[in-house]
């Protein structure tokens, strides 16, 4: 099992701890992280499109022209496709673009993101991740005192709303419970900061 080493909010260490091989250190199959990302984005489609047929668009019941004899193509009517102001030929309408993957597909996106991010150093651990209040200053200095600067993600091991609402209006910071984690975050943002408990929750959900 491999170790890493814990520290507190003021960016000292005070601990290591072990984590499961079975979670943190499989070997990334990005072809699944790939279809987890697609999954995700698609998931997140709202499918609201619409354009209106030729049925759908106001005028056009009348015949333009006779159908012989004047020189021009043949029409039947203003609201054809081919006109001006006319209907939309095969376009989007209301649609869902939900899909579901295979439980084990999942699994192993999200043991591939997160060994991801402990082969790549991007993963760090907190003994705890607790505020006394809802102030976004505490937060700000957790963050320059573990040296991040980039895009970071907070997880919890459930949703704390003092950590969510303090962590809000920081450019490139979000926040997550383990239960709403999912591959694209993982691998979008930068650092994963974690609580030691909610690492233990992580384990006790995917190392099965």
């Amino acid at each position: 099992m491999a170790k890493i080493a814990v520290f507190d909010m003021a960016g000292q260490q005070v601990s290591e701890t072990k984590l499961s091989d079975a979670v943190f250190a499989v070997t990334p199959n990005e072809t699944v992280m790939h279809t987890a990302v697609v999954n995700y984005l698609a998931n997140q489609r709202q499918g609201t499109q619409s354009t209106l047929t030729r049925t759908e668009v106001r005028g056009g019941g009348r015949k333009p022209w006779r159908q012989k004899g004047t020189g021009h193509a043949r029409q039947g009517s203003i609201r054809a496709p081919q006109w001006t102001h006319g209907g939309v030929a095969l376009g989007p309408k209301p649609r869902s673009y939900r899909y579901s993957l295979t439980k084990k597909t999942k699994r192993l996106a999200m043991k591939s993101a997160l060994s991801t991010k402990l082969l790549d150093q991007n993963l760090i651990v907190l003994d705890s991740l607790a505020l006394e209040g809802y102030k976004t200053k505490p937060v700000v200095a957790m963050l320059e005192a573990l040296g991040v600067s980039g895009k970071a993600m907070l997880v919890t091991a459930v949703a704390d709303q003092k950590v969510v609402k303090s962590a809000a209006n920081i450019l490139g910071v979000k926040t997550a419970a383990v239960n709403t984690l999912n591959v694209y975050d993982i691998l979008r943002y930068d650092k994963l900061i974690v609580s030691k408990d909610a690492v233990a929750k992580i384990e006790e959900v995917y190392a099965k």
